[in-house]
């Protein structure tokens, strides 16, 4: 079996294991073990319209590096002593889910509670969960943000959108031989015209266009009619009409995402259905996943990592939903780390979320105190990321740790189009 380590120098050769523990010996430092882990990071939320096309000063996320207010406190120095090789681990390339299960719902679950993991199938999920849950679902729409084209020079480029500002402008990452310069023109899909205007992103990694002066209609329309689907860099195959389908939730209402949800993918109508006769209860936030999702961490330390900035939306019937699960004694399941994501960034003291659309660039890392989110349903996440730091402060370091070796030992597939886990929050088991 051949094993790649995904971190720069990490490549190399793994016998096959004979148990999960020595699996779990193999992956050893993938994680620190510290038990003094404290929050770097909470987000300050600047209001903003959610719905397309939005109305965001445009001028205003160039110039801040697209990054909503952040009010940061000092991290301790425990946390200083947290890298990102501390989330690494070593994964077989063939248990990277290239195509979705069969059928929507026909995947496997991992339900981790502490040390103690089950093996289940997503068809289980309502037996794990009790009447008078709230399940929140991210309903964003994946667009078809991906394009080739070639410059004025005559380069290929390939652009992704990143963030459709309004009508006709729009924020993207360029994939060239040489980055183009502002002023540059792009001609996409031999059938519209951009002109770029300049770098915007925390680090300067997007682009800002615009829609050249000649061209009719607005980066919607055109999205729709010449982008191709924006499947993740790990998923090697082009987008045909089965991913157009399987790489969007059956609930996707408002379009603006550029990754999918892609717990939400699991949820077939029948799921629902069955859910809804047990009594369990749905919700809805918005929340506009970024091609920043696939973004490396960069920096050795995770305290000096800066997240790009997302919009999200929690509806008024959702904030109610969560607070009348609160008072009946009912447990918030957040469908997916972008549902948490919202939930927690839109949290006051009491838990309770504020409704109303908002940006936030909350980085979610060991020692992170919950407010909103009791359970989190989510899938496995990629070594060295964001979101691996994310389960790592929910459910715990040394759980997900031994959880992603009993996976990879198990053959669990990973990532997107792969199998599920059901996570207890660390501090309520």
């Amino acid at each position: 079996m051949n094993v790649i380590g995904f971190g720069k120098g990490r490549e190399r050769p793994l016998s096959p294991p004979s148990g999960a523990r020595e699996l779990t010996l193999c992956l050893g430092t993938a994680f620190r073990h510290d038990n003094q882990i404290h929050p770097i990071v909470l987000s300050s939320t600047p209001a903003i319209d959610s719905s397309p096309p939005s109305p965001v000063s445009f001028a205003s996320l160039l110039h801040s590096g697209y990054s909503s207010r952040v009010s940061r406190e000092s991290p301790p120095p425990a946390m200083t002593s947290l890298t990102v090789d501390d989330f690494d681990f070593p994964l077989p390339p063939e248990l990277i889910a290239q195509h979705p299960a069969p059928e929507r719902g026909g995947s496997r679950l991992l339900h981790v509670a502490g040390a103690h993991l089950d093996d289940r199938l997503f068809a289980d999920l309502p037996q794990l969960l009790r009447a008078g849950d709230l399940l929140v679902f991210n309903d964003a729409k994946v667009i078809k943000a991906r394009f080739h084209g070639v410059k004025d020079s005559g380069g290929r480029v390939e652009v992704m959108l990143e963030r459709i500002v309004d009508a006709r402008r729009a924020l993207c990452q360029i994939r060239a031989s040489k980055a183009p310069r502002a002023g540059c023109r792009l001609r996409l899909a031999d059938a519209f015209s951009v002109r770029m205007t300049g770098r915007a992103g925390v680090d300067e990694d997007l682009f800002a266009i615009e829609l050249d002066a000649g061209d009719d209609g607005d980066f919607w329309d055109l999205a729709e009619r010449h982008g191709q689907l924006p499947l993740p860099p790990y998923i090697t195959h082009p987008a045909d009409a089965a991913d157009e389908t399987r790489y969007q939730t059956i609930y996707a209402r408002a379009p603006g995402a550029v990754a999918a949800p892609t717990a939400g993918l699991h949820f077939a109508a029948a799921m629902l259905e069955a859910l809804k006769a047990q009594g369990i209860h749905t919700a809805f936030v918005t929340l506009h996943v970024g091609a920043g999702t696939y973004r490396p961490v960069r920096v050795e330390k995770i305290a000096d990592h800066r997240m790009h900035s997302e919009r999200y939306e929690i509806p008024a019937a959702t904030a109610a939903a969560v607070a009348a699960t609160r008072a009946s004694g009912g447990r918030v399941v957040a469908v997916g780390t972008t549902s948490l994501r919202a939930l927690e960034a839109a949290s006051q003291a009491d838990g309770l979320p504020r409704p109303g659309a908002a940006e936030t660039d909350i980085f979610i890392t060991p020692g992170y105190r919950f407010r909103a989110v009791d359970r989190l349903l989510t899938n496995f996440h990629l070594p060295k990321s964001t979101l691996l730091m994310l389960v790592s402060a929910f459910a715990g370091v040394e759980a997900i740790r031994a959880a992603y070796a009993h996976a990879i030992a198990g053959r669990y597939r990973f990532f997107s189009y792969g199998d599920a886990m059901l996570l207890e929050r660390t501090d309520a088991i």
